[in-house]
Parts: C-alpha cells; sequence; structure tokens
C-alpha cells in the first residue's frame, strides 16, 4: 500500500511471541509517513494478574518492574527481495562492490557496514522465505513452495559468493586492517549460518508433506544446500558445525555472537532520564508548605505565650510534630497528582553516529484494580465467563504499563544508507516475579475407573493464567487509529507454558510455542 493510502496496520505493526520460559517478547514496527513532522505512536499494556500472586505496588514496585522490562530501539531490517539484494543500486551488495570499480571512497568502517547490513537484508529475506513455505505448505500450493525453493537456492549462494570475491578482490587491491579483514569473515560465516538456518526451518515446515518424488526433489536441493554451507566453514576452520550426540555448545554461541556483532549497525542509541527533576520540585513545595503551617503555629504562640514559657514551648513541639506529618503527606498527594499526568521515564533515541536526535519516548506504570482499564478492555475480557467473574469480585490486580513514542519523520530516510523507512521497538519482559507464590507445576488428582472399578492417581498440571490487553495507537499526518489485541499468558512455577491469542471465537497458540508450552525449534 502506498504512503499516502496507509492506515493503522501499515504504520504499525505488531508482533508478541514467547522469548523463553521466563520472558515474553513484544515487537512493534513504527513506519512514519513522513508528511508529519512528527509521527506519534502509543502502547498501553493492561496486566490482569490473580490475586492469589500477590503482585501489588509494594511486592513489585515500579522500579523493580523496570528492571524486568528489557526495552531496544533499532533500525527496521530494510525489505528488499533477493533480485534486489543481487541487482538494486540499493543492495549492500552491490554497493561493496562498487568500492572495487569505483574505489574505497570511504573508510574501511563504511565497508564493514556495508557488509553487516548485507548480512541483516539477507536474514530479513531468508526469514520471508522460511514464513512463505510454511504458508504455502499450510495452504496446499505446491507451485509457489517449488518456485519459491528455487528462487532461494539460486540466490543465495549466487549472494554470498559475490560477497566473498569482492571481498577478496578488496583485500588484494587495497591490503585493508587485520581488524577489518577480521570483520569481513565473521560476516562470511554469519551469511553462511544464517542461510543454513533457514532452509533448515523450511524443511521443518515441510515435514507434514507428503513424500513424493517432487516434494523430496525440495528437500534434497535443501539439504545439499546445507551440506555444501558446511563443508565451507570446514574447509575454512570455522568451528560453527553441528555435531550429532553433542551439545553443540560451540555452534549456539557462535551463531548468537556472530548475529549480535552483525546486527549491532541496527541498534539506536538510548538514553534514559527520570522524572527525578520534577519530584525534587515537588518535594520542595511540600517542604514549604509544611515550613509555613510551622512558621504560623510559631508566631502564634510567640503573640500569645512568652518565649521562656512552658506553654510556648508544648505550642511549638506539635506545631513540628504536625509540620512533619504535613510534609510527609502533600509529598505522597503531590507525586500521585503528577503521576496522572507525567511519565516516569523518558529516553532519547540518537543516531549512535552522529547523536542526531531520532525520537523520544516516555513510560510510565501504575498498579490498581479494574478501574485502570477502559472499558472496550473489559468488554473484550466478558466474553469469557471465568474473566467477568474475576472482575466482578476484583480478584484481579490490574497494572497498566503505558509507553508513548514521537520520531522525527526527516531524520528515518537518513539513516542505514536511505533504505530504512521505521524503526523497531523490542520490549521484553521477565515474568519470574509473578511466579513466585505459584504452587507446584503437578499436582495428584484421584481419578475412578468404570472399566474395573479401580481407583488411580493421576497427575494433572497447575497453571495461572495472566490476560495481557494491549491497545495500539498511531497519530500521523490524516492517520489516528487505535486497535485492541488480548491474549493470556499461560503460567506454571517454571514459568511460561504458552501464549494463547484470545478472539471472541477462538483461542489460538502464537508462534513460538505450542500446546505444551515447548519452544519451536528451528
Amino acid at each position: 500500500m502506498k504512503k499516502h493510502e496507509a492506515d493503522a496496520d501499515d504504520l504499525l505493526e505488531e508482533r508478541l511471541q514467547v522469548h523463553d520460559r521466563k520472558q515474553f517478547e513484544l515487537k512493534v514496527d513504527y513506519e512514519p509517513t513522513g508528511k508529519d513532522k512528527l509521527a506519534k505512536y502509543a502502547v498501553d499494556a493492561w496486566l490482569f494478574i490473580p490475586k492469589g500472586l500477590f503482585i501489588d505496588r509494594d511486592t513489585w514496585p515500579k522500579d523493580a518492574f523496570y528492571q524486568d522490562l528489557h526495552n531496544s530501539v533499532r533500525l527496521k531490517t530494510p525489505k528488499l527481495s533477493f533480485a534486489e539484494l543481487r541487482t538494486g543500486t540499493h543492495s549492500p551488495l552491490v554497493q561493496i562492490e562498487e568500492r572495487l570499480l569505483l574505489g574505497l571512497h570511504g573508510t574501511e568502517q563504511e565497508l564493514v557496514y556495508d557488509a553487516k547490513m548485507l548480512s541483516c537484508v539477507l536474514r530479513a529475506a531468508l526469514r520471508r522465505f522460511a514464513k512463505g513455505v510454511r504458508g504455502c505448505c499450510d495452504e496446499g500450493r505446491p507451485t509457489d513452495l517449488a518456485q519459491q525453493i528455487r528462487e532461494t537456492i539460486e540466490a543465495t549462494p549466487d549472494i554470498g559468493a559475490r560477497y566473498r570475491r569482492a571481498v577478496a578482490a578488496l583485500i588484494g587491491k587495497y591490503g585493508l586492517s587485520e581488524r577489518t579483514r577480521t570483520a569481513l569473515r565473521l560476516v562470511d560465516e554469519y551469511v553462511s549460518l544464517v542461510s543454513e538456518q533457514f532452509y533448515r526451518r523450511a524443511l521443518v515446515h515441510m515435514k507434514a508433506l507428503p513424500h513424493e518424488p517432487h516434494v523430496d526433489e525440495l528437500r534434497k536441493q535443501l539439504l545439499e544446500q546445507i551440506v555444501k554451507g558446511e563443508e565451507y566453514r570446514r574447509s575454512h576452520g570455522m568451528s560453527s558445525l553441528l555435531q550429532p550426540g553433542t551439545d553443540n555448545e560451540e555452534y549456539t554461541h557462535r551463531l548468537g555472537f556472530l548475529k549480535r556483532f552483525c546486527m549491532n549497525i541496527l541498534f539506536l542509541s538510548v538514553q534514559r532520564t527520570t522524572r527525578h527533576a520534577w519530584e525534587e520540585s515537588l518535594f520542595a513545595l511540600a517542604a514549604g508548605g509544611a515550613m509555613a503551617f510551622a512558621l504560623a503555629v510559631g508566631l502564634f504562640a510567640q503573640s500569645r505565650y512568652p518565649q521562656a514559657s512552658f506553654n510556648f514551648f508544648v505550642v511549638a513541639v506539635l506545631g513540628y510534630m504536625v509540620k512533619d506529618r504535613i510534609k510527609d503527606r502533600l509529598r505522597r498527594v503531590l507525586s500521585s497528582i503528577a503521576g496522572l499526568f507525567l511519565y516516569e521515564r523518558a529516553t532519547r533515541i540518537a543516531d549512535p553516529l552522529t547523536d542526531e536526535n531520532v525520537g523520544v519516548c516516555k513510560e510510565k506504570v501504575e498498579f490498581g484494580t479494574v478501574a485502570l482499564a477502559p472499558p472496550e478492555v473489559i468488554a473484550l475480557r466478558t466474553k469469557d465467563d471465568l474473566a467477568r467473574v474475576a472482575i466482578d469480585e476484583r480478584w484481579e490486580t490490574v497494572v497498566r504499563y503505558r509507553k508513548t513514542v514521537a520520531l522525527e519523520s526527516e531524520v528515518l530516510p537518513q539513516l542505514g544508507d536511505g533504505i530504512v523507512s521505521g524503526l523497531t521497538d523490542l520490549i521484553r519482559l521477565n515474568v519470574e516475579r509473578l511466579t513466585r507464590d505459584m504452587a507446584d507445576p503437578e499436582v495428584q488428582v484421584d481419578y475412578f475407573a468404570l472399566a474395573d472399578l479401580s481407583v488411580e492417581e493421576m497427575r494433572a498440571a497447575k497453571t495461572y493464567f495472566v490476560d495481557i490487553a494491549f491497545r495500539f495507537s498511531v497519530d500521523d499526518a490524516e492517520v489516528r487509529e487505535s486497535k485492541l489485541r488480548l491474549v493470556r499468558l499461560v503460567l506454571d512455577r517454571n514459568g511460561i507454558k504458552r501464549l494463547v491469542e484470545l478472539t471472541p471465537d477462538v483461542s489460538s497458540v502464537l508462534p513460538g510455542t505450542v500446546a505444551g508450552g515447548q519452544k519451536l525449534a528451528a
């Protein structure tokens, strides 16, 4: 869809998944239209936590909540097709090859930047390929499946080979420092690994397909590419190889390290501040008000009693005691009032190279009852009888997390060689604090078998439901829209079992989990 026809789905896209047993992750893509100087977004989340977990503002203070909340912002990975990667003018691969023809025309760091960007864009293209394979398998489109696989296994090896030839030629022509050579070698290894990773994922998606000649031929072609990649890394002394019968620690370590190394060019600098300055000003007002009361009492006592009298002494001490309580009370009241209007944490988003301002986001957390949730959110949950009763009986603690983001639309096109169109906001919450007061994950129940009139013990899982409602809002040019989403975290004492999407008529397990709570393996 073109920018001028954009709606909320084009300007803000969210993806929610289980990261591991203790954390779930929300990824939000912001893509401004460029028509407004500031594009504004808001993410609101309401966590409905059973009272039996003993979560409130005292057991999960705001400072602790922010410690459990991991937030980072990066450039949205540019979307280039395999064809664009091979021939497009904005392709990092083409730009690397042009450096050989036109001269290095820049620092070696720029060459490393292009290499890393190539790996990021290739990874995104391969991820779309694996997703497309899954769609073809689920929908029964064998022709499209064959086309996608053949296009990918033709393009990916060609991209890797051209990159290696260009790097070898640049080293031969300009020498390059050892640091640059090391970085280029690591990118080469990651390109090989990420290709293999998504080939394997495609094979997993094809597992349910029947063993027919044309399907088996496609499987064979993918496996051949995996074997070639392993042989290449082995022949060049790279230790990132899967070894059956071992824990493959070296493989996972190198894959994780190389991913961080290559993708760090996408992450922006974040500089956080709190509202302590506002709080100190409010506390000063509270102290001034209390001091005014104490001074008034002192002047009154002085006008009524001699300063050396016992009565003056008693009135002055009582005035000081009341003054101290007034100060404490005013601090709490003013802080509570300020919390309704002020955000607790502000984050400046900047380009790490130029320190140019990209945007700012503000966050706040509130604890309370269901009154914190708006009617439209309550209406979503009342479709479940158990949730309706929990709402009516006030059996839940509600935690509201609010985040607003304002982006400089004119700055984004200047980042990432002009091929970046937006930002990705990664919000990850650790739920370990919620599991502290949970019962054992399994209980024994008596079972009566009618067939032989025997009584047996049966194991049953003990889980807890934490519903989370999200509202995503966009205010950019003529687009002012919001959308709601309701999910359920199914937890036990060991952590997250699964994450379920709740809709009016059907529940579905979200990507990254299965019904038993196991992570899907790539």
